[in-house]
Formats: C-alpha cells, structure tokens, sequence
C-alpha cells in the first residue's frame, strides 16, 4: 500500500476539479448499484500515465458542456476495498490502473484501459473522454 502522503496529492487533483473520492465498498456500491445518472468512475494511480496523461485528460475532459452528473474515483494500491469493490462493474475488463469508467443508467458505456492511456497525451484522453460524454451525457 502506498503511503498517504504520496496518495493525497494525486487525489487532490482530482477532488479539486469536482470529484468524489470513493474509499470504501459501500461508498462504490452508493455511486453505482441502481444508479439512474451518468457516472464516472477514475481508478486513479501513482503511475507516470496516470500523471503525465490520465489526470491531465481528464480534468480537460469534465470542462467539456456535457459532462457526467457524478465524477467519482477509487486509488489503486490505497483504498484497496473500494478498487476492487468499483473493478467488479467493470466487466468484462480485466484489472488495469490507470482506467476510466463511464456508466449511463447503471449500464458501462465506455471504458478506457491502462493501454489506451500509456502513451498518450491528456489531450487525445480528454477527446476520447468527451466524445463519450456528447454521446451518453
């Protein structure tokens, strides 16, 4: 488990722009079990592209006009429980952090895997984000 004062600011950067940070298996199951709205979903990592492109993309991304009513994420290797609790309305989409969930009416609409990230900019991850956000937001 990574130590939190390694973890805080990475989360920081995104609960900064809106996002709820989701620690524990029933704050997942609250955000999606039933949910009726849009809902993103970070798996947020102390990774170089969850720095360098995923973070980046999608804090662009959720300046778009239409965007998902909840912006949430869980942290890989901190809030274990809640990972592992979000991955299971994930399928069928192996482990992978960084990823980015979209879900419309409980329903996963859209999913980034760590490969599309790795080697990208933020900007190619906020267009492929707000591509999805104009379709089902």
């Amino acid at each position: 488990m990574y130590p939190e004062q390694l973890v805080n600011p990475m989360k920081a950067e995104l609960t900064a722009v809106g996002f709820e940070d989701l620690t524990t298996t029933a704050a997942v199951d609250a955000a999606l079990k039933n949910s009726q709205e849009t809902v993103l979903v970070v798996v947020n990592s102390v990774c170089g592209c969850a720095a360098g492109a995923a973070r980046p993309g999608i804090k662009l991304a959720v300046q778009n006009a239409k965007k998902p009513s909840k912006l949430t994420a869980v942290f890989a290797g901190f809030d274990s429980e809640a990972v592992a609790q979000a991955r299971t309305y994930f399928a069928p989409y192996p482990p992978s952090s960084p990823s980015i969930a979209l879900f419309k009416n409980g329903a996963l609409v859209h999913f980034i895997e760590r490969h599309h990230i790795e080697g990208r900019s933020a900007q190619m991850i906020a267009d492929n984000l707000k591509m999805a956000f104009d379709e089902y937001c």
